[in-house]
Formats: C-alpha cells, structure tokens, sequence
C-alpha cells in the first residue's frame, strides 16, 4: 500500500523542507475545477474537503451525501480531465456538530453513521470534531478534553471499522489519516467581531496527550500514528469585514512546542484572506495545512459581478437581448431566505445591504445554488459566450485576466475567465506550501 500524500508531507517536513498543503473546502463547481486545473499544472494531488454540515447522511445544506459529493468531484475531474487517484477527499468538522441539539448518545449515533458514510465512499482525510455541547451536556461549563477526546476515539473506531469494510472490496484503498483537536473554529468564519487568542502551548499538549490516551483506551492505539494533524488557533480568523492577520511573533511559543511532535503539524483553518507572506510563515511555522473556503468564492462573486457589468454595458441597450440580471437576482433571493446571513452581518439596513454583496464573510455563497441564481448565471454566461467581448472591457473589470489572455495563457470565456479569478487566489496558497 502507497504512502498517503499527506504522510508524505510530514516526512519531508522531518527531512527538512517547509512544505504543505492547501485544501479546497467548498462544493462549487467553478472553483473545484479551478483547484485541479492549477494541480494538473503544478502535477501536485488536490485536497477537496466538505463539512458535515454541507454534506452527512441526510443531504446537508448542498443536499448531498458523502457518496454524492464524490461523484460530483469526481464528474468534474473527468470533465477537467483530471486523474481521480490524484484527488484526496476530506470530511470537515466531522462529528456531532449537526446534532448538537440532541442528547449525547443520539448525536453520536447520527455522527457515527456519518463518519461510516465518508469513510465508504472513500474520503482519506478525516478531521474529527466533537468539540461542542450536546443537548444533555453541562452547557454552564466547559467541555472537559477528556469527553472531546472518548467521543473523537469512538468515531475513530467506526471510521477504521468502515476503512476495514471498504478496502475488502478496494484493495487498492489507502488507509484514512486523521485530524483532531479541541480548539476549533466555527466553519464558515466568526460571527461576530471578537478578541482573538492563540492557542496555549499547554492545551495543545493536553490534547495530544488526552486524545493519545484515548485512543489506547479504545482499542486502537496503533491508529495514532495516522494522526497527522492538531488543529489549533494559531491567530487567523476573518469575520464580515475584518481579518485577523497572522502574527508569527503570536503564535511562536506555540509553534515551537509543534517540534516536540515531528509526526503532526498544525491544521490551519479559517486561512481565508491572509497574505501570501503570512501564509508562507504559517507553513513554515508548522500550521502546514491551510484550509480555505470562503475567499475562494469570494474571488468567484468577485468575477461575476465583473461579468454581470460587462455584460450591461455591452448588451443593455440590445433589443430582443434578455439580461441576466445576475446581482439583483442573487440580492432578491438572499432576501428572500435570510436564514444563511442574517446571524453574521449586523449594523444599518445600508451597512447589511452592503455585506451581502461584499462581505468577507461570503454568505452569498450559499445562494449560488438555488435554481434563480443558477439560472441568471447560465444566462449570463450564454449572453457573453455570444458575443465577441472587447479586451478593453476585460482589461477594465478583469486587469489580471486581460494580461493573461494577450499573453496567450488564457482563452477569452467567461466561464474560463471565473475559473481564473479563482487561480489568482490559489496563486497565494501554492506560493505558500511549495517550500
């Protein structure tokens, strides 16, 4: 059985070189393809990631499975010609999080069939997060590690009994690495404005050592040496219109305590928006996995504004031309459904109006998918693949994207257009983890 990929990372960070990953946590389709056309020219693996709050065992808000989520990723190599065994499938935040309503035993029961559904559908990359209260849990004080822990190695132990059943009949299958810890940011970015601290060197400690233990308690020791990463608060965080920059002054303390441990490194969540030169000091700091979801999408709302204006400007006047309309479409929804924003932006009814466009929080991405939304950005991608669109225009709303095209590096398509504002984020994170 080959090495993971991402046990391979360690063993060049103990040799020596300050390399990493990055990983695509997002389900939208432009950005996805994006992700493996970049890794397809770096011939580096891509690591997608869901959550289990988009994708568990009753659909999540994408409305998938874990088994739909990888043939969706899987439908998008194959279209961007992509190998699939170069693909590393991760679950996010798996746990009993979308349960956490319930008492302990029925969010564990639910959570346990979700890990057994990522795991079987041959998801590798396992963070496990039983960070939180449930239902019947003393909400008046915090969760003591050594529960975060029990409940991390029970899930643990379903995940390697599906492993088990799944590689009888894919022998090829590598075996799941895991990443745990207790200090874990909320998925999707802070909810509101809040002092940021880091994490202490003694927690990090006691969470390996508590979740090593527990891990022995439960019978599967020997798993421990697939625990790749800690997840940590090294600084970072970004929330409606601020971002919490990396400080590695902040975070070396902690840092340096990760050298006592050169078979982990430090999982880095919420990396959306920072530098390059930040991102880079976190690889070489040992935060060696930086995920990233927001500020993809971000970028993406970015480049269909930009289209949508272009797209005004060349076809308003058209008669018999039906616009898409594609900003006033996505406010009206957004409008409609509030549930997905209203907790995360705050203020004035202009400074809300504001966020739901522009914010860093990227709430709108969660409407990209309601069939109006999808249906003005299919119009408005037939209305420009339509028409010749002047390089003068591209050059005004898309600077980068114009130098690429008269440089022959990039076809002048709107849907390669977006697929690009996405790669000038990605630019960033491969300059960060190359080492």
């Amino acid at each position: 059985m080959s090495m993971h990929p991402l046990k391979k990372i360690i063993e060049e960070r103990k040799a020596g070189k300050a390399v990493g990953i990055y990983s695509i946590c997002s389900a939208n389709g432009y950005v996805i393809e994006a992700a493996m056309d970049r890794a397809k020219k770096e011939g580096t693996v891509v690591l997608i990631e869901s959550t289990s709050n988009q994708v568990n065992q009753l659909g999540g808000y994408t409305g998938m499975k874990p088994a739909d989520f990888r043939d969706f990723v899987y439908s998008i190599a194959e279209r961007a010609k992509f190998p699939k065994e170069r693909i590393i499938l991760g679950g996010d935040h798996l746990g009993p999080l979308p349960w956490k309503g319930e008492n302990a035993e029925t969010a564990m029961k639910n959570a346990a069939e979700m890990v057994r559904q990522y795991v079987e559908a041959g998801f590798t990359k396992i963070h496990i997060d039983t960070s939180m209260h449930l239902g019947d849990d003393d909400h008046g004080s915090k969760l003591p590690t050594e529960v975060i822990a029990r409940r991390g190695a029970m899930l643990c132990q379903v995940a390697e009994d599906a492993y088990r059943r799944f590689a009888r009949t894919n022998p090829a299958a590598m075996a799941p690495v895991y990443v745990v810890g207790s200090e874990v940011p909320i998925p999707g970015g802070a909810q509101e404005e809040e002092e940021m601290f880091v994490t202490r060197v003694e927690d990090f400690r006691e969470t390996v050592d508590i979740f090593r233990h527990s891990f022995i308690e439960q019978g599967i020791g020997d798993v421990w040496n697939r625990v790749i990463a800690v997840v940590v608060q090294p600084g970072v965080e970004f929330g409606d219109d601020s971002i919490h920059e990396y400080n590695r002054a902040d975070a070396a303390e902690l840092c340096a305590a990760l050298r006592d441990y050169p078979d982990i490194v430090f999982e880095g969540h919420s990396t959306d928006y920072q530098t390059p030169k930040a991102l880079k000091e976190m690889v070489e700091d040992g935060i060696a996995i930086l995920k990233v979801g927001p500020a993809l999408t971000f970028a993406l709302r970015e480049g269909i504004f930009a289209l949508n204006r272009i797209e005004n400007e060349l076809l308003g006047n058209k008669p018999g031309v039906e616009l898409s309309r594609f900003i006033e479409v996505l406010e009206a929804e957004m409008l409609k459904n509030p549930s997905n924003w209203v907790k995360h932006y705050h203020g004035s009814g202009e400074k809300i109006a504001y966020s739901r466009k522009y914010s860093y929080s990227d709430r709108c991405r969660y409407y990209l998918t309601t069939p109006e939304v999808r249906n003005a950005l299919e119009r408005l991608i037939r209305n420009l693949k339509n028409i010749d669109i002047p390089m003068t225009i591209i050059s005004q709303y898309l600077p980068f994207q114009y130098r690429k095209i008269r440089e022959g590096r990039l076809a002048k398509d709107p849907e390669a257009l977006l697929r690009d504002k996405v790669d000038n984020l990605i630019d960033d994170y491969v300059y960060a983890v190359k080492g």
